[in-house]
């Protein structure tokens, strides 16, 4: 009797949790080194477009090679060219009218507006009228749509954040209180161009969003980014939030109540409800540079299928030189994030390049921009070197644990895909237990690298160390695991440490290893789970993956 990939890979990690880490191929000395290297103050914080990224490509590059991967890139290359565009608005003139009253609204403090639309050096919308649409979903497989065939086009689009179920998660329409898809910012200006709207003001509520207007106001006031589009029409001229309490009161001068509608909005049977006599007026400059910034990709061919790919992928980028910290220093290192996880891409570089060739292909892809919104993997996503039909999954690596061993493996998008259940014997024979998503409702399966490939249909695993320490001193593990979240995460303090602890990092990666190697010698395709709002796209091309 055969037995499947993922049984021979459970009997082969079948040991104690002890042996698991004495045995593993992969090398803490490696892993200290290559993050010491990438996060060095030679690296400038690895900003995109900078003399840094020359440094960066260049080390992934030679390190890749040294593994015995090849290039993965365009045309024999290491790399793939991703151009982004870059919109910075100013100027902003604002105001809201309902009749005879109006209001002037101030950039950054009842609204922000910004726009990711190409070819205009200027907005201005004049007496737009507005219309609640709900949460502006469009989710056929959902048997929603909160449209109901109504013409959007020159409209601004006035939406809730989240989803349906956020609010009311015992209706179950969107999986419950776990954020969908459908619920993040990004989707809500999405359908808005698709729906031709002239644009969409997000209603900013913390819970449901997950974070405050400080949030909001100092990720959209500043400079935004985009890759590249030959179609304009894939982004609507004017992206803003308002405040709640602006939402509210605007909504009574229309004569409508924003709690009810707010209600009605979470049924099928909602209707979008025009804010009669109410207008926007909004007008600002728009300066629009296009910048070229790299993926690094390697490629480990497969033996017998070639043409089917699984990856690992993790993003280089971090956030560069900024202001000065208290104690002077301007240099944002990134070495947690996310010099370690690129540090994890390399060791499984070299662990699986000096093993027998898998079945079929593996590329490692480094992606780029991530701290500007995911755009190099959106990039990757949208003009794929290796076609995503054909792409078996992957695995997305972001900021690892160098703090120690840890009880749980926790799964981010926990019960989107089968992969979840590939992973549960693997983590099982580690002595771990699987950790959903501590908190679901805050969307942060949408928030890294992987996203862009699964909104596309690629199953993909975001998983990593969570839950409690296993060795002491656990209560010091704990404390700088904590502080790293409270006061390092993006700040120039986020530096290398001669005195972490990989073991824990090395679980990780042991389980990586495996279920890649399970899937990668194997014929089988993971799948998304029923009620996933990526079924549905990678159901288009189930005939290429007989």
């Amino acid at each position: 009797m055969r037995l499947s990939p993922i049984v021979v890979a459970l009997a082969a990690l079948a040991v104690s949790p002890t042996a698991f880490a004495q045995t593993s191929p992969f090398d803490a000395a490696r892993l200290s080194e290559h993050i010491r290297v990438l996060s060095a103050d030679d690296f400038e914080g690895r900003g995109i477009a900078t003399p840094a990224e020359d440094k960066v490509i260049a080390y992934l590059s030679e390190q890749y090679a040294a593994a015995g991967l090849q290039p993965g890139g365009e045309a024999g290359s290491w790399t793939q060219a991703v151009a982004l565009n870059r919109f910075t608005a100013s100027n902003v003139q604002a105001s809201v009218t309902v009749g005879d009253w109006s209001q002037a609204l101030t950039q950054g403090e009842q609204i922000v507006v910004s726009t990711r639309r190409p070819g205009q050096d200027r907005v201005a919308l004049a007496d737009a009228p507005l219309v609640f649409v709900g949460y502006g979903i469009h989710a056929p497989e959902r048997d929603w749509d909160d449209f109901k065939g109504q013409d959007m086009t020159g409209k601004i689009l006035v939406v809730l954040v989240n989803d349906a179920d956020f609010e009311e998660p015992a209706l179950d329409t969107f999986g419950g209180k776990a954020m969908t898809y459908y619920g993040r910012w990004t989707y809500k200006y999405e359908e808005a161009a698709r729906q031709g709207a002239a644009g969409v003001i997000i209603v900013h509520e913390t819970e449901p969003a997950s974070y405050g207007w400080t949030t909001v106001r100092n990720s959209w006031s500043g400079a935004n980014f985009d890759i590249v589009r030959a179609d304009a029409d894939e982004r609507v001229p004017l992206e803003a939030w308002i405040q709640r309490d602006l939402a509210v009161d605007l909504f009574q001068r229309a004569g409508l109540d924003f709690e009810a509608l707010k209600r009605s909005a979470r049924s099928r049977e909602f209707q979008p409800v025009a804010l009669t006599g109410a207008a926007l007026d909004v007008g600002f400059d728009v300066a629009a540079e296009t910048i070229e910034t790299h993926n690094v990709i390697a490629r480990l061919p497969g033996s017998t299928r070639p043409d089917e790919t699984f990856l690992y992928t993790g993003h280089w980028d971090h956030i560069g030189v900024g202001t000065p910290d208290a104690n002077g220093d301007a240099i944002f290192n990134g070495a947690v994030d996310n010099a370690s996880g690129t540090a994890g891409l390399l060791e499984l570089a070299r662990v699986l390049g000096s093993g027998p060739a898998p079945e079929r292909s593996v590329v490692f892809i480094s992606f780029t921009a991530e701290e500007s919104g995911l755009l190099g993997s959106e990039y990757y996503a949208a003009n794929p070197i290796y076609p995503l039909a054909t792409t078996v999954g992957g695995i997305n690596m972001d900021s690892a644990n160098v703090y120690g061993r840890v009880k749980g493996m926790g799964v981010i998008g926990y019960g989107q895909s089968d992969l979840d259940d590939r992973l549960l014997p693997l983590v099982e024979a580690q002595g771990r237990v699987i950790q959903p998503d501590a908190n679901p409702a805050s969307g942060s399966y949408f928030r890294s690298d992987h996203f862009p490939l699964a909104k596309r249909g690629v199953p993909m695993a975001y998983v990593d160390s969570a839950g409690d320490f296993i060795d002491e001193p656990i209560a010091e593990r704990t404390a700088e695991r904590d502080a790293y979240g409270a006061n390092r995460y993006h700040q120039a303090d986020d530096e290398w440490s001669a005195d972490w602890d990989y073991a824990g990092q090395i679980q990780d990666l042991d389980l990586y290893l495996a279920l890649g190697r399970s899937l990668v010698n194997s014929r089988d395709w993971p799948q998304w789970k029923a009620g996933s709002e990526f079924a549905t796209v990678r159901a288009q091309t189930s005939a290429e993956r007989q």
